[in-house]
């Protein structure tokens, strides 16, 4: 979990704020970022791969806040987007569209039109209908669209949920080995397209190096099959995934550990390096405060009813997801309790941790939920009505509000003007 957040006094603090000062200014539930970590772990992850010309695009769905974005593009990072939205986000924030890659099966042709206009580095293509889609485009704008095909290398990655594995056959991500070399055969012919490179992307929560490795070498294959076919690369994606710790006791590889595995094969490939990290930047960099509204005790169990929800944080929920939960403020001898940590949303799957070992918690007191900088906010909705959290950004000892609490006025904002 990131230094930058820390126990003082017995009290939970990010950077040089402590965590009670942020809810006195800015309420609950509210999402806390610190911009040292994100930056850190930034630095961190591109040093690591300095030996090669690269390409570090942020996958901008882990957290797609325009503050952090123009942080990290600040900073050197490009953008992988999956979306127009994604694509608008990242433009206005800053990202420079020459480091920006579009990945995603199901895109649009006005967003295939958008990012084509805008100048973005390369499409990840996943079908033939994609490719013959932007080869109308390209030659109807006059600018043939860069292109590079996501292979499906059949790889079953070990993630800890089979909703986050996209490196086998039977998901609907990538184009089969089989069909690669004629696909990129039309590519190469056809006037509305310009070949790019190749990609590959195997998953996410991914915590061993070796499946990345098998997905390099996969791809390698196809790249000196199509140089001996006259079709020179330009790039290598090789997606994104790279998984962070939730807890206290796990262990996660870095960087260099990644980078070790995979530089000495792609230096011998002469290809520029695209890498799509989202959570592995800003999981760690992200907390979630809420409110204890209430503790009751129910067949044999006891509950500590929170102002967060699923709506706040999806992840337990959708992927049976852990994060660590610990009061913000430590009380020296207090008993553990076993407890389910949940929320106010009228679904029995509305919970932040169940049958978890927590000092017994109290009305009124703060929780911090760590590792939620990473499609915490981003999964976000307004379910049961619930107005989104805000957002802030602390450096040292300063704090940015960075999105501010929706309102019920937000909420019907579209609709209410419809009324008859």
């Amino acid at each position: 979990m990131a230094k930058e957040f820390h126990t003082r006094d017995g009290k939970l603090y990010c950077e040089d704020v402590a965590a009670e000062a942020l809810v006195a200014a800015h309420g609950t539930p509210l999402y806390v970022y610190s911009r040292a970590a994100i930056l850190e772990r930034y630095r961190e992850f591109d040093g690591a791969f300095a030996p090669l010309d690269r390409l570090i695009a942020y996958s901008v769905k882990a957290n797609g806040n325009l503050s952090l974005l123009r942080l990290l593009a600040r900073g050197g990072a490009g953008a992988d987007i999956v979306s127009g939205g994604e694509l608008h986000r990242a433009c206005l924030a800053g990202v420079p569209p020459e480091r920006i890659v579009f990945s995603g099966v199901g895109k649009t042709v006005a967003e295939l039109a958008a990012a084509l206009e805008a100048g973005i580095y390369g499409f990840n293509v996943e079908s033939e209908g994609e490719l013959r889609a932007l080869a109308e485009l390209g030659a109807a704008l006059g600018k043939p669209a860069p292109v590079a095909l996501r292979i499906n290398p059949d790889i079953e990655s070990p993630t800890p949920h089979h909703y986050t594995r996209t490196g086998h056959l039977t998901t609907k991500f990538g184009i089969p080995s089989e069909d690669a070399l004629r696909l990129y055969e039309l590519a190469a012919s056809t006037p509305g397209l310009r070949v790019r490179g190749i990609d590959v992307h195997i998953g996410s929560q991914i915590l061993e190096v070796e499946p990345y490795r098998q997905a390099l070498l996969h791809v390698l294959v196809l790249v000196d099959e199509l140089r001996a076919r006259g079709i020179a690369l330009e790039y290598l994606d090789l997606g994104g995934g790279f998984g962070v710790s939730y807890d206290d006791g796990g262990a996660a590889p870095v960087a260099a550990d990644f980078a070790e595995a995979l530089v000495p094969h792609l230096a011998v490939s002469g290809l520029k390096l695209v890498l799509e990290p989202g959570r592995y930047l800003v999981a760690s960099a992200g907390l979630l405060l809420t409110r204890v509204l209430y503790v009751k005790e129910m067949g044999g169990k006891r509950f500590v009813i929170t102002d967060a929800g699923m709506n706040d944080l999806l992840r337990p929920s959708h992927y049976a997801g852990y994060h660590h939960v610990e009061p913000v403020q430590r009380h020296g001898g207090r008993p553990v309790v076993r407890s389910d940590v949940v929320g106010p949303i009228c679904e029995t799957g509305d919970f932040l941790a169940l049958d978890r070992a927590l000092e017994a918690a109290r009305e009124g007191e703060l929780l911090a939920i760590r590792t939620v900088g990473a499609y915490g906010f981003s999964m976000a909705s307004t379910y049961n009505a619930r107005p989104r959290p805000a957002e802030v950004l602390v450096e040292g000892g300063s704090v940015r509000l960075i999105r501010r609490r929706e309102t019920y006025d937000d909420l019907i904002r579209g609709e209410a003007e419809l009324l008859d």
